[in-house]
């Protein structure tokens, strides 16, 4: 039987200060930047949950609800809300918060699948446990998620191989060239 862990023992979180070299020339937070925020806070939760070495696997989606501006604070809050054997979903929600005002926002969400290691191969891990409501709804539908998730996978798979091919005919066209420009000039 396998090591079970709350959901709340996950948790991690992370607040940081908007300053200019982190923002656009709309003096809002960087896509880039925010997305990286969102793999560190998320390894670290997938981390304390396999107590292993953890790898990104996908990210599944990153939704910018609202800008996040210069001067402003952002918060990341993590934790894993659905485990298989050595793979794990991670949530991430973003709060942007007005430091003069108080006034806070969730600014993105960020569903992340993280894989445990032990050496190069993947490691089992605890199963993850949901206690609170907003837990267990997490926790319920990332069966759908991992759907979706699959799905993505596959799609992106067909593409990669539909531009290796595209490649390969690009490929042996210029090699046509090359011998039909050889070829003329001899």
């Amino acid at each position: 039987m396998r090591e079970k862990k709350t959901m709340k023992e996950t948790k991690t979180s992370k607040t940081t200060h908007v300053l200019p070299p982190d923002t656009n020339h709309h003096g809002t937070l960087f896509g880039g930047k925010l997305m990286a925020y969102i793999d560190d806070v998320a390894s670290i939760a997938a981390t304390r949950h396999a107590r292993k070495p953890v790898v990104t696997a996908s990210t599944d989606s990153v939704d910018f609800l609202q800008p996040i501006k210069v001067g402003d604070a952002v918060t990341l809050e993590a934790m894993v809300t659905y485990t298989g054997r050595s793979s794990m979903e991670i949530c991430v929600k973003v709060t942007s918060e007005v430091l003069l005002t108080g006034e806070t926002n969730v600014a993105a969400i960020s569903f992340l699948t993280f894989v445990a290691l032990e050496g190069n191969k993947p490691a089992i891990i605890p199963e993850v446990v949901p206690e609170t409501e907003e837990e267990k709804w997490l926790n319920e539908t990332a069966q759908n998620r991992a759907e979706h998730r699959k799905a993505r996978k596959k799609h992106s798979e067909e593409l990669a191989e539909f531009f290796r091919k595209a490649i390969k005919r690009m490929e042996m066209l210029v090699i046509e060239h090359l011998f039909f420009y050889v070829a003329k000039g001899s």
